[in-house]
């Protein structure tokens, strides 16, 4: 630490404790509540507000401004002067209702800026910054006052300015879609128009040179970095523009088509936040619990009518087209009904949803997704004009839904029920009511919402401020009816899972689905162990894990998943959510019922988390311990290279003898060459034992620790 920044940082400090003293002085400053993270504002001699970051006496964010433009008025830039100061302090525990964890500790210093223009309008607005020990907040709270009645913003310019060329973890700056393949470059050779052109997505939008958040970037001396934002409500989605030769970031907002601005909002009114996590090392990324707490508390009150379970489904059989959505290849959307010509393949029918029931109850599985119910899906891609094409109440002749929902309870399996909305919003809005009221009288709890296809109406984007409007109005919507929802296609995970507990899970990367029929060969093995430690870090990840016939020749020639079995099941540790599939055909689990077990045995809700090992893109360990039960499951991947992995089991309960059961890659197994062989072996294990596990390239393990 050089001199100069020395006494920087003492003088910063002599702010903080004379701010607490009778002559009010301002507080331009702010330390985490145990010293950790520095945060430091100011003015420079425009007017202009700079905010600075460090760590244990490390800059992280170097001078950075902040602004904002409006339309038909002058930007709130320069001319300011700090008004006030408020620093406050906080401390609670509070209990997710399912999560990761049981008990969060939400503990953080904040400081209150006021900034106001010192002429013309003298407009005001404050920043708020919530200080942790892993990192912080900050957002812009645009008070009521006399004169501002309407905010209509074109564009919010936070700066980020970064201090070196990370390595940096991304994805494009897509307006429209998340479901890119992740890059690993440093942060001066990020170049995202390059993606533009992508064959395997149905829509897609870069208008920038910009990434998605979260972005995860690493430093020299291991310093671990993630730019995200938290409580995304009635707001454009963020994304960050690159400035390579500087090497920052600068917010740019999803815009519309349809208006001159990205934002319009009432005064009063406050922005996400913007949140950047700071940790020494890779785990603690994973282990941080930043975004969640700087959303709102639970607004539902009691959620205990959706319990967080493992699915199967009709799903995956239509991704290697051994069936299909559709009940018939038509003319017009209702020929169906007077032609009768089914094609024969449809998937969603009685007897093979029974089919999925009967092999769930056998196996511990609590739920069953059946997509391709309902009537519309034979134009429900490759129109333009695609409202009023779903109908999320009339099912095809083949499916009876009053049925499958009896023989469901009879067996105690629920049903999952599927709304894919082909992203036409007007349609799915104007139906919510009948189809959650439905689901309701039926007694079903959760629904997988899609949006694939370009929105309509035409000219809004997947990530502006409408469709966040939408997203957001749809799980408050569903709450009304205790439904819980799992969106596909959706607006980024920003931790409003606390606030409104039935959003349970999302997609919004690369899936699995991607393995079974894109043209680029599909996810690489190292696609995970980066997911672990970007995308999650938003919220779960309804990946869909679980695929067993690797390689599915007698489908797909050309198609395979690029991981080995045991990883398979390594995913349902590593990959957080509360709800997650058995994704693969029936008679292929059938054909391997010892790594079945697995899933079988596997929980979802857990007490407590802990990061055993990890580095961005290379592997991860993560062991869960299971609510109620006190059982402990762990789950280790790898890329494309082969590792030992050693585990201490410090963790366990003092005095328990555990039974082991471990699933790890066969000496000769290989994600592409032999990904099937897989070594199977019980032992007992007991605290501070220590275990060797060899990871084969694209594989993993995956234990079970039985009380």
């Amino acid at each position: 630490m050089n001199k100069l920044f020395q006494y920087f940082i003492l003088f910063t400090a002599f702010l903080v404790i004379t701010s607490c003293s009778t002559d009010h002085r301002l507080t331009t400053s702010i330390s985490s509540p145990g010293g950790t993270i520095h945060v430091a504002t100011g003015l420079n001699e425009v007017g202009e507000f700079y905010y600075m970051v460090s760590k244990a006496g490390k800059t992280i964010v170097d001078t950075s401004m902040i602004s904002f433009d409006f339309l038909e008025k002058d930007s709130f830039k320069s001319g300011l002067e700090i008004v006030t100061t408020e620093a406050t302090s906080f401390n609670e525990t509070w209990q997710m209702p399912w999560g990761e964890q049981l008990d969060v500790i939400n503990n953080y210093d904040q400081l209150k800026i006021s900034l106001q223009e010192k002429s013309g309008e003298q407009r005001l607005v404050n920043i708020i910054f919530r200080v942790y020990d892993d990192g912080l907040g900050f957002r812009y709270e645009f008070p009521e006052q006399e004169g501002w009645i309407e905010a209509q913003i074109t564009e919010e310019h936070t700066q980020f300015n970064l201090t070196e060329d990370y390595t940096t973890f991304w994805i494009p700056g897509d307006w429209d879609i998340y479901e890119h393949l992740y890059s690993t470059t440093k942060l001066s050779e990020i170049d995202a128009t390059a993606l533009r052109d992508h064959p395997s997505l149905a829509q897609t939008y870069i208008p920038h040179n910009a990434v998605n958040t979260p972005v995860t970037m690493v430093a020299n001396d291991g310093t671990h970095i993630s730019i995200h934002e938290a409580a995304l409500v009635d707001y454009s989605g963020m994304t960050l523009q690159v400035d390579p030769e500087n090497l920052d970031f600068n917010s740019v907002l999803v815009g519309s088509e349809n208006t001159a601005y990205k934002v319009i909002r009432q005064l009063p009114f406050h922005t996400p936040w913007r949140t950047i996590t700071i940790t020494d090392h890779a785990p603690g990324l994973i282990e941080s619990n930043l975004i969640v707490n700087l959303n709102e508390p639970n607004k539902l009150g009691d959620v205990s009518w959706f319990e967080p379970m493992k699915y199967t489904g009709v799903w995956w059989e239509m991704h290697l087209g051994k069936s299909t959505w559709d009940y018939g290849m038509t003319q017009s959307m209702d020929s169906w009904k007077d032609t009768g010509k089914a094609h024969g393949k449809h998937g969603a029918t009685t007897e093979n949803v029974k089919k999925f029931i009967d092999f769930s109850a056998a196996h511990n599985i609590g739920g069953v997704l059946v997509e391709g119910w309902n009537t519309g899906w034979e134009r429900w891609i490759g129109f333009e004009d695609r409202e009023g094409v779903f109908d999320f109440v009339t099912t095809y002749p083949d499916y009876d839904l009053e049925e499958v929902v009896r023989y469901g309870k009879e067996k105690g399996v629920d049903i999952i029920m599927h709304h894919e909305t082909s992203a036409a919003t007007e349609t799915y809005t104007k139906q919510q009511d009948t189809a959650f009221a439905l689901m309701q009288s039926l007694g079903i709890h959760s629904v997988k919402t899609g949006y694939v296809g370009k929105i309509l109406p035409t000219g809004e984007y997947h990530h502006g401020q409408y469709m966040v409007n939408h997203y957001n109005n749809t799980v408050e919507k569903a709450a009304q009816y205790q439904v819980a929802i799992n969106a596909h296609e959706p607006i980024k995970a920003t931790g409003l899972r606390r606030t409104y507990p039935n959003t349970i899970s999302r997609e919004g990367l690369r899936g699995q689905e991607f393995n079974a029929w894109s043209s680029d060969g599909g996810n690489p093995p190292e696609h995970l162990s980066i997911v672990a430690f970007t995308r999650m870090l938003g919220g779960p990840v309804d990946f869909t894990p679980g695929i067993f016939n690797i390689k599915f020749d007698e489908y797909k020639k050309d198609n395979q998943v690029n991981t080995t079995l045991a990883q398979q099941l390594a995913l349902y540790v590593v990959i957080y959510s509360p709800i997650q599939m058995a994704a693969d055909l029936v008679e292929h689990y059938e054909a391997n019922p010892e790594p079945l077990q697995f899933i079988n045995d596997v929980g979802v809700d857990w007490k407590q988390t802990q990061v055993l090992e990890g580095v961005v893109g290379d592997y991860v360990t993560i062991a869960r311990e299971e609510r109620e039960t006190g059982n402990w499951f762990i789950g280790g991947i790898t890329d494309e290279h082969a590792r030992v992995s050693t585990l201490t089991f410090d963790f366990l309960e003092d005095g328990v003898t555990y039974t082991a059961r471990v699933y790890k890659d066969a000496p000769d197994a290989h994600w592409d060459d032999n990904p099937t062989a897989i070594t199977i072996d019980e032992q007992t294990i007991v605290k501070g034992d220590v275990l060797e596990i060899q990871l084969a390239p694209g594989g993993g393990f995956a234990i079970s620790l039985m009380k």
